[in-house]
């Protein structure tokens, strides 16, 4: 340990409220039977077997007290953190007044550093010594009836979680207690008759299709429909020719929500499960919505019938679905990942329902290739409730055909009024495709970046990063390419536009929150705004280091496992990022979701006297996090 550091740390020990009023003789005397100690990150300060001969304070970093079972230690909960100022050991102190306890308990508390950390071991003999200090036993009496309220606090929640999870058991069920098993299956070269027979005899939907004992294909009710009975094809005909290729499959370890995320993420309604190549079993939407008694067969009717008569009710719908998953405790980009495929089938029935209103008015189909782009919440996959709209459109029209140009008009303000209908508000700041600034051609795009890029105020760097969380939702394919090639093209030879994002990081900081809870959250501040301070720093960050490196587009979570691949994050600093990701936009959910349901104003401000004790545990391990990434972007362009 550097000489400098321990100079440091023996100043603080030194006006610790434990040492404070001491001479200097005393002070080194009890100092020389304390032990200065250093754990780096994942370290374990104490194991749940080791006895408590004293405290532990902590002179700098931050630890979790982790509860573990006494037969399964894997199976582990975070009971409280702990930081700078803090100390450990609070519950031997019986122990050091002499009241024994017998109590035996299953489950076992050690202490895991969550950053390199410094600590001072305090043995019981020198806590004696101090003990006739009457200000050493009140800041003892203070610390330990916080730290009593605030684990208290923290059980409550978790038995409150507890209770929630026992009523939402069927969502949280395992596949393997879902599926049914053995598989009616046959092989590909059977006939196609021999399947359907096998599919009566055993009152199933479907049939799997086996190769050599490896699933190669599967064929539904819907497969003979469409690909025999409406083609005339003769049943004798091998069972390969019809059946679904390569189908989706799901492991047995897997759960509901991640079940039913797949079934409506892909518009598949059966999924086999694999255990090592092996078909061990199958699932079904309607096996999944039979274990679900809330509803959500009804809800998701209520989606795929929607009309235009009736387009506005399916927001609602989707809000039913929505409050479920919440009230379920699902994991908040799980939750996500299913309500955004509601909302993008919303929206495609919106484009789809525009388009045939302009066939309707005598203006045709689209006459050439055309990409519709969602930006903002949409395009990053977390939309929860409906927001304004942020989108935009790109066609092709290298000839500059005002036909062209008036239908896309057109289309953008039809798109516009559907999306307005089914409850989304038109953009404050109209970057919406009815505006003229919001579609062109590749063209237009091109010179709509290049503008960008000369002027790169702080208004045009905004809609930049807006920009940059584009994600395509209807359109043609190859033109999607070919796009999102011209966008980093376009950065890559500018390099003005990444360098002005990474000045507005630097006059953006993360807040500085590495501060003991209790001072940070009862004192020093009591509220924060978690999208400006915490989520669009993040959001930013990840576009501006992504597209640095050549990976322009994508979600969060796709860009943290791109950069990962490059080498610019470790696996493990990777995971420490989603875990931060998950916090904050968990927080922000659950927050915002409350204020609608109590008919509040929307609003990205986060009370701390309203947040609980762990959340607001949680949320400071994120921002630092956060911060390590906007450290990260300024170091990259020479900032630091």
């Amino acid at each position: 340990m550097a000489e400098r550091k321990i100079e440091s740390l023996y100043n603080q020990i030194y006006k610790h409220p434990l040492f404070r009023g001491l001479g200097e003789k005393d002070f080194y005397r009890l100092i020389e039977k304390c032990s200065l100690k250093h754990y780096q990150k994942s370290n374990k300060v104490l194991y749940s077997k080791t006895p408590r001969e004293g405290l532990l304070l902590i002179l700098e970093g931050m630890v979790e007290v982790l509860v573990e079972g006494e037969t399964n230690q894997n199976n582990k909960e975070v009971l409280e953190v702990l930081q700078t100022g803090d100390s450990i050991g609070f519950s031997s102190l019986a122990d050091f007044l002499g009241e024994k306890s017998n109590h035996h308990s299953k489950f076992n508390v050690s202490v895991v550093t969550v950053e390199d950390s410094y600590c001072l071991q305090i043995p019981f003999s020198v806590l004696e010594e101090r003990w006739i200090d009457e200000q050493v036993r009140d800041y003892v009496l203070r610390q330990v009836a916080v730290r009593l309220k605030d684990i208290y606090a923290s059980l409550t929640e978790q038995v409150q979680l507890a209770s929630q999870w026992g009523e939402s058991e069927p969502f949280m069920r395992r596949v393997q207690d879902i599926m049914a098993h053995p598989v009616v299956a046959v092989q590909e070269t059977e006939s196609i008759q021999h399947a359907a027979q096998k599919m009566v005899e055993n009152s199933k939907s479907s049939v799997l299709v086996l190769k050599n004992e490896r699933l190669v294909g599967i064929v539904t009710e819907k497969d003979l429909v469409s690909r025999v009975i409406s083609r005339q094809r003769p049943l004798s005909d091998a069972v390969r020719e019809i059946m679904t290729e390569n189908p989706r499959t799901i492991s047995r370890e897997s759960y509901y929500y991640e079940a039913l995320s797949c079934f409506l993420m892909n518009g598949i309604k059966h999924l086999p499960v694999v255990q090592e190549d092996e078909v061990i079993g199958i699932i079904t939407l309607s096996d999944l919505l039979r274990k679900k008694n809330r509803g959500t067969l009804q809800i998701l009717q209520t989606i795929e019938k929607s009309t235009i008569e009736n387009i506005e009710t399916v927001k609602d719908a989707i809000y039913e679905v929505l409050a479920s998953l919440l009230n379920d405790r699902i994991p908040i980009l799980n939750t996500l990942e299913i309500v955004t495929k509601l909302y993008d089938r919303l929206v495609r029935h919106c484009l789809e329902l525009a388009i045939k209103s302009l066939e309707d008015k005598g203006l045709g189909k689209p006459p050439v290739r055309f990409c519709w782009y969602q930006m903002g919440s949409g395009g990053r996959g977390e939309q929860f409730l409906l927001t304004d709209q942020d989108h935009f459109l790109v066609y092709d029209n290298d000839k500059d055909d005002e036909e062209i140009h008036h239908y896309f008009k057109m289309l953008g303000e039809e798109i516009v009024n559907y999306l307005e209908q089914a409850g989304y508000e038109r953009c404050i700041g109209n970057m919406m495709s009815d505006n003229e600034m919001w579609r062109g051609s590749m063209n237009k795009w091109k010179d709509r970046l290049k503008g960008w890029a000369l002027r790169a105020t702080n208004e045009n760097l905004l809609l930049v990063q807006n920009f940059f969380s584009f994600r395509m939702l209807c359109g043609d394919a190859l033109l999607n390419d070919q796009f999102k090639e011209m966008v980093m093209a376009h950065v890559k030879e500018s390099g003005t536009i990444l360098y002005r994002l990474a000045e507005l990081e630097k006059d953006r900081p993360v807040p500085n929150l590495d501060h003991p809870i209790r001072a940070m959250f009862r004192i020093e501040r009591n509220s924060i705004d978690i999208k400006m301070d915490a989520l669009f720093p993040l959001h930013h960050c990840l576009q501006t280091l992504s597209t640095l490196n050549n990976v322009a587009f994508g979600t969060p979570t796709e860009r943290i496992a791109a950069l990962v691949n490059i080498g610019i994050f470790t696996e493990t600093f990777a995971e420490e990022l989603r875990d931060a990701f998950e916090v904050i936009l968990g927080i922000r959910v659950t927050q915002a979701w409350l204020k609608y349901q109590r008919g509040e104003k929307s609003s990205s401000k986060i009370t701390f006297t309203q947040m609980k004790s762990r959340d607001k545990e949680a949320l400071i391990k994120a921002l630092k996090t956060v911060k390590q990434v906007q450290q990260q972007v300024l170091a990259a362009f020479g900032m630091l």
